[in-house]
C-alpha cells in the first residue's frame, strides 16, 4: 500500500502528464495532487520545462541559425551541470532527452529555413503564389474614390514606387535577396485608378515566372480605367475589385480563364 503522505516521484508526475499511467493510478495521482500543494507546484516546475523546448519550435521570426545552435547548446550545457540524483535522475534522463531531441529538431528547423533564405523568392512562392499578393501584407489603399477629379487628370501610369519604399516592400516579404529584375514592386490599386503609394497597397509581381504576371495586369487596369471614365463602371467597385482578387476581375472584363500569350 502506497504511503499517502509521500510526495509523488518526478517520473509519476511526467508519466501522469503523459497519460502512460493505469486509470486507477491516474485517479490516485489526482486526489494527491488535489491535497498537495508541494507535488502541484513540482508538476508545474516540470511543464516549464517541457514548454521550453517546445517554444523553440515556435519562436517567431526565428532566430539566426548560429544564435539559435549557441543557445541550445548552453541550454543542454546547463542541464548537464545541474544534473539530480537519487529520484530526480530518472527525470533528468528523460527530459533531456527529449530536450536533446527538440534542439536536433529545432536546428534542422533553422537550418532549413537558413537554406531557403538565401533564395527567399523561392520559399515565398512555395507557399504564396506572389502573383495574387497576401491580403495580410497587401490589403490595398486607395487615395481618392472621386471619378471626376480622377478622370480629368492626365493619365497616371504605374509610375515607380521610391526605391526605399520598394526595398521595405521586398524585405516585408520575406524577399530581401530576391533579384529585383525579375518583379515589379507593383500597386495592388493603381495610380491610375487612385491608388496610394502606400506599403499596403504594394507587392512584388513576377514579370515572366507566371502567365498571371505584371505585363498581364497592366491590361486590367487599362480596362478598368476606360470602364470607370466612360461611365460604365463604378470607380469604388472597381478598386473593390482589383483589390480583392485582380485575376478574378481580369478573367471577368476580359471574359477568359487565361490571358493571350506572351508576345
Amino acid at each position: 500500500m502506497r504511503n499517502r503522505d509521500a510526495h509523488l516521484s518526478d517520473e509519476e508526475l511526467v508519466l501522469a502528464a503523459d497519460g502512460e499511467l493505469s486509470a486507477a493510478r491516474a485517479a490516485e495521482i489526482a486526489g494527491h495532487l488535489d491535497a498537495c500543494w508541494t507535488c502541484r507546484a513540482r508538476r508545474r516546475q516540470l511543464e516549464d520545462a517541457a514548454a521550453d523546448f517546445r517554444r523553440v519550435h515556435q519562436e517567431t521570426p526565428l532566430p539566426p541559425a548560429s544564435a539559435a545552435r549557441a543557445r541550445l547548446r548552453a541550454r543542454l550545457a546547463g542541464i548537464a551541470a545541474e544534473r539530480p540524483v537519487g529520484r530526480h535522475a530518472w527525470l533528468h534522463t528523460r527530459l533531456h532527452a527529449r530536450l536533446r531531441a527538440a534542439a536536433v529538431g529545432a536546428i534542422a528547423l533553422i537550418a532549413t529555413v537558413g537554406i531557403f533564405s538565401l533564395q527567399p523568392w523561392r520559399w515565398s512562392r512555395a507557399n504564396r503564389p506572389l502573383e495574387v499578393p497576401s491580403p495580410r501584407l497587401t490589403p490595398g489603399a486607395a487615395r481618392t474614390a472621386d471619378r471626376e477629379q480622377l478622370c480629368q487628370a492626365p493619365l497616371p501610369k504605374n509610375q515607380a514606387a521610391p526605391a526605399d519604399l520598394r526595398q521595405r516592400v521586398f524585405q516585408a516579404h520575406g524577399m530581401a535577396n530576391a533579384d529585383p529584375r525579375a518583379y515589379e514592386v507593383d500597386y495592388l490599386i493603381t495610380p491610375a485608378l487612385g491608388g496610394a503609394e502606400d506599403i499596403r497597397n504594394l507587392w512584388p509581381q513576377p514579370y515572366v515566372s507566371t502567365v498571371w504576371n505584371a505585363r498581364v495586369k497592366d491590361a486590367l487596369e487599362d480596362r478598368l480605367r476606360d470602364l470607370v471614365c466612360g461611365g460604365q463602371l463604378d470607380l469604388a467597385e472597381a478598386q473593390r475589385e482589383i483589390s480583392a482578387n485582380w485575376i478574378a476581375a481580369y478573367k471577368k472584363y476580359f471574359q477568359t480563364d487565361q490571358p493571350p500569350p506572351a508576345p
